[in-house]
């Protein structure tokens, strides 16, 4: 009975108008938080906080996942987020000669465990140098082919101060007209624009592809899957650290092409119509002038050499011969030219069974013998030396 006097009072009819009043306060509190949360734009300050490297361990490779309940993992495009969950933010660096990988998928390591990456192999050669520094590299590869993609990237980790960075490439990356279609790019535009404006690399900064969100996108209902995938990728750092696991290792894949179709064209340009403008170097030129005086090396990655039909016309599903072949002596000319320390290894590993589901992601036992050539190099420029062809 006292529980209900304390409900209802005969004194203090209900009243419609209190209702009301209270419903139109908060709504007009909510309008203000999203208003106020547009105009600061606190997403990158979110995402540097991070349960990572502190509650549990951080990432061997950056976020990136299609099957989150499955994989431990997820796909977004929060950069400070994606690095603040990666080992490289880890406080304590003593004794070790850091080093960033750079690149694609094949990088990443589709497929691969973290062990098994070319990171992975690397630090498991415990290579150290001159000075008795431990090699240690950092997987920052992205699974798509777009040197301003990892220009993109090696941007924001230059802040970590690495002693050396590893770009690893092959010919789809170079692609001009597709350095723009990787959703990664497009949702950081102003990081990308500011790139183009910076180095002057001859792509547009008005480009239709650049997401650029509206005022009311900006907001915490236009963000509120951003926000989302920040707390998920908390949440499913538990899971990461206590597996290890952060893809999803299909068995079913579909195993890269042997057989090729009779088209000698790439990306729709015939060998009459291709220059050299066609290829982003100019991007590899920007990251050279971004990192200044730390080392860098250039790698030509491995690519499945096909010996089936139509291989006469085609390497690989990716390359027809003619324009790869034209790219690797375009980029000689250019390492030459402007004293780029290049390795091109795209053939030191042409065996099929080297390859898995991409004329470009290799198998742990393939991984491990590119790991050992990588790895010698690192320590060779480390410690002064050049790099042979």
């Amino acid at each position: 009975m006292q529980t209900w006097k304390w409900l209802y009072h005969p004194k203090k009819p209900f009243s419609w108008r209190f209702v009301r009043n209270v419903v139109l306060k908060a709504a007009i509190l909510f309008a203000a938080l999203n208003v106020i949360f547009a105009l600061l734009d606190p997403l990158p300050t979110l995402g540097h906080l991070s349960a990572y490297n502190l509650l549990f361990r951080g990432r061997e490779r950056l976020p990136y996942g299609e099957n989150p309940s499955v994989a431990y993992n997820l796909s977004l495009y929060q950069i400070d987020a994606m690095f603040a969950s990666h080992q490289l933010a880890r406080a304590d660096h003593r004794g070790e000669f850091r080093v960033l990988l750079i690149g694609d998928s094949s990088v990443w390591g589709i497929l691969l465990k973290p062990e098994d990456t070319l990171a992975g192999q690397i630090n498991a050669g415990n290579y150290h140098t001159a000075d008795g520094r431990r090699v240690r590299t950092y997987n920052l590869g992205y699974p798509t082919m777009s040197l301003t993609k990892d220009l993109m990237l090696l941007d924001y980790a230059r802040r970590y101060r690495p002693d050396m960075v590893v770009w690893l490439f092959t010919l789809e990356s170079f692609d001009r007209d597709e350095q723009l279609d990787s959703a990664i790019v497009q949702n950081n535009a102003s990081r990308v624009q500011r790139l183009i404006k910076t180095y002057d690399l001859g792509l547009d900064v008005s480009d239709p592809r650049f997401v650029r969100p509206s005022f009311q996108g900006k907001t915490i209902v236009g963000r509120r899957r951003d926000l989302a995938d920040l707390l998920r990728l908390q949440y499913y750092g538990v899971p990461w650290a206590l597996t290890g696991v952060d893809q999803e290792y299909r068995t079913d894949y579909v195993p890269r092409a042997i057989d090729l179709p009779a088209d000698a064209t790439w990306h729709g340009i015939s060998q009459a119509a291709f220059t050299p403008d066609d290829l982003v170097f100019d991007v590899l030129g920007a990251g050279l002038r971004m990192v200044g005086n730390t080392p860098v090396l250039f790698i030509n990655e491995p690519t499945f050499i096909s010996d089936g039909q139509n291989s006469d016309i085609r390497y690989n599903f990716f390359f027809p011969r003619w324009t790869y072949d034209e790219y690797r002596r375009l980029l000689a000319e250019q390492a030459a030219r402007s004293h780029w320390p290049l390795l091109d290894l795209w053939d030191i590993l042409p065996g099929a069974e080297c390859y898995t589901d991409s004329a470009v992601h290799l198998t742990p036992e393939c991984s491990a013998q590119l790991g050992l050539r990588v790895g010698a190099a690192i320590v060779q420029i480390a410690d002064g030396g050049a790099i042979a062809p």
